[in-house]
């Protein structure tokens, strides 16, 4: 068998399964078994020692599956080129793949203050999963459909959070300390979670809050709206080809 023979079948492997390849499905398996073992950690408060077994058995699991696909990344590219290694490197999926190795420092480096901050990067093993569900595969390319849409409306949330913040901030400069407060308010009064501590004291204040909390309905409902009809033409276009 020669290098690029192996090359391949290694990418067969590492990828979601097809039928009849039980190698691959087995690597599945092994690949879904260790984000859930790898998520036990974040449900102790503290290390112990069955913790950082775990954690650096599955870090050890994931670093492996990482350098595999970086090896066989010409192949998912399509491109046989330098140019497919860095391109895959840049891939979401792949940063994914990098957070969630990013634990392991915690062995290299074992310092007190910096496990807390290498324990939060276990969560991006979650994301990991995307690989393995159809679903989630058809709500990811749904999304990447629909970016640029979706960045239009964070760019206008931002600009309407930001002059919110700056008018309540000279409106009502007593109840914030400073402008990161009042970014603060404006963003959870724009989500209608809204900040419990800080009550606008004047009536022009307490308008604002009303309009705030109102546009804040169509920020949610705007990009759930876009979403939502990708994903049902999404479904419409897969449902379609399979009757073809």
């Amino acid at each position: 068998m020669g290098l690029e023979t192996r090359k391949k079948r290694i990418y067969e492997i590492v990828e979601a399964s097809h039928k009849n390849d039980n190698a691959s499905h087995i690597y599945d398996v092994m690949i879904l078994v260790a984000v859930v073992a790898g998520l036990i950690p974040l449900m102790m408060k503290a290390d112990n020692q069955y913790t950082k077994t775990i954690d650096l058995v599955t870090s050890l699991i994931f670093l492996c599956d990482y350098i595999l696909r970086v090896y066989t990344a010409d192949y998912k590219m399509g491109v046989k080129s330098y140019v497919a290694y860095a391109a895959y490197l840049f891939s979401p999926m792949a940063i994914i793949d990098l957070l969630s190795i990013v634990p392991i420092l915690g062995f290299i480096f074992p310092l007190s203050k910096t496990i807390p901050l290498f324990r939060i990067f276990r969560v991006f093993r979650i994301a990991k999963l995307i690989r393995y569900s159809r679903t989630m595969i058809i709500i990811t390319n749904v999304i990447r459909k629909v970016k640029r849409e979706l960045f239009a409306v964070l760019v206008l949330s931002l600009i309407y959070i930001i002059a919110v913040a700056m008018i309540m901030f000279q409106i009502e400069p007593d109840i914030f300390d400073n402008f990161l407060e009042a970014i603060y308010w404006s963003t959870v009064s724009i989500t209608t979670i809204g900040y419990g501590d800080v009550v606008p004291q004047t009536l022009v204040g307490q308008f604002i809050t009303m309009i705030s909390a109102l546009v804040g309905v169509a920020v949610i409902a705007l990009p759930s709206g876009i979403i939502t009809a990708a994903y049902m033409e999404e479904i419409h276009r897969k449902k379609k080809g399979y009757e073809l």
